[in-house]
């Protein structure tokens, strides 16, 4: 499309077909003509919002960047369809550089991958953050490692070698307890009773296996699956903090020894999940009171503010603008009848002018 950012795809054939696959957060496509032709391979990291869909060509969905057309009558389009235009693509076969072995596909050596690297100092970070590190958890992200954290009840702020390395001793102490166990029992016990790494493979399994349009945003219903399927992450009651890298963790309890000073916790408010439809609660402030208007739109939910959980560089200057816009918005009367009392207050105790 005229908006897409990728490159141009030097590619074109009468037929061809496409096939995938994927590892950790990438998704290698090969488009294979029926005739001669070599064929082309991509690349696509899908971002926050990046997804495939297969619709009519006439009637294509907003930022599709990419789409690749169907030989029928009606003909139809296979888009790579990103709105905030986080997701990318790139020629070739390789995968990114530096990205570890696949959590789904490649367990065993994600596994080893991890244990015998716990001396790399992405280790000396919380766990949460550890967990979004790509060159050993490749496939995690930001909902993910909120789930897997919960389920153990693991501070998302203790240091991630701490954690790490107490897996060496449980092994050990599995052997030690039960040396006789057969294979199938020894199987058993870790399906009860899972490691945190052996649930960064089987959380993600569970969401595949669940429903293939479960985060399809134009099936409500299934949106709603996905919601329901959360333990922790945007769910009511949670607690919630910025990592270093601005993105947020949800968790339950303390959040570990290493949390970020100076940022209190917020709690995922109950009615926001309950019910979606209710009014947003009345806030009145200083702000409110000057810009009757701007207090009538109702507040953003946490989970809105989620979506774009992105690290906030110009955000503060973005809120400023915007106050500023509303309260000009507004006659102007009232508001320099207070400034004139606040002014005068502050002259009667010799304030004027002071920095």
């Amino acid at each position: 499309s005229a908006v897409g950012r990728g490159p141009e795809v030097p590619f074109s054939s009468e037929a061809y077909r496409i096939s995938a696959i994927s590892r950790g957060k990438e998704l290698r496509l090969t488009l294979a003509p029926l005739g001669p032709a070599a064929p082309q391979d991509l690349v696509f990291r899908f971002g926050m919002s990046g997804s495939f869909r297969l619709c009519p060509a006439a009637q294509l969905p907003r930022h599709a960047h990419l789409r690749f057309l169907t030989c029928e009558s009606p003909s139809r389009a296979l888009c790579f369809v990103d709105a905030r235009r986080f997701g990318s693509w790139r020629l070739g076969d390789a995968w990114q550089l530096g990205r570890g072995p696949c959590v789904l596909s490649e367990y065993q050596a994600f596994r080893e991958n991890v244990m015998k690297n716990l001396d790399d100092k992405a280790f000396d970070k919380p766990i949460c953050e550890a967990l979004l590190n790509q060159k050993f958890f490749n496939g995690i992200g930001n909902y993910l490692r909120a789930e897997i954290l919960y389920r153990l009840k693991i501070p998302p702020f203790e240091k991630a070698r701490t954690v790490l390395e107490a897996l060496k001793d449980q092994e050990q102490a599995r052997r030690k307890k039960n040396p006789s166990l057969t294979l199938s029992k020894k199987l058993k016990l870790k399906r009860e009773n899972p490691d945190l790494l052996e649930l960064c493979h089987t959380v993600p399994m569970e969401v595949i296996a669940a429903d293939k349009k479960l985060f399809d945003p134009d099936h409500s219903d299934n949106y709603a699956a996905f919601k329901n399927w959360l333990q922790c992450y945007l769910v009511p009651g949670m607690s919630s903090l910025r990592d270093r890298n601005g993105r947020t963790i949800w968790f339950q309890g303390e959040p570990g020894p290493m949390a970020p000073k100076g940022q209190a916790s917020r709690k995922k408010r109950s009615q926001l999940k309950e019910d979606p439809k209710a009014l947003s609660p009345k806030v009145t402030t200083r702000a409110s009171k000057r810009c009757p208007r701007a207090a009538a739109k109702p507040l953003k939910s946490t989970e809105e503010e989620e979506v774009a959980d992105r690290p906030r560089k110009g955000r503060a200057r973005g809120k400023r603008k915007a106050t500023t816009a509303s309260a000009l918005s507004e006659p102007e009367a009232p508001v320099k009848a207070k400034r004139s009392h606040w002014a005068s207050a502050r002259k009667g105790r010799g304030e004027v002018g002071s920095p």
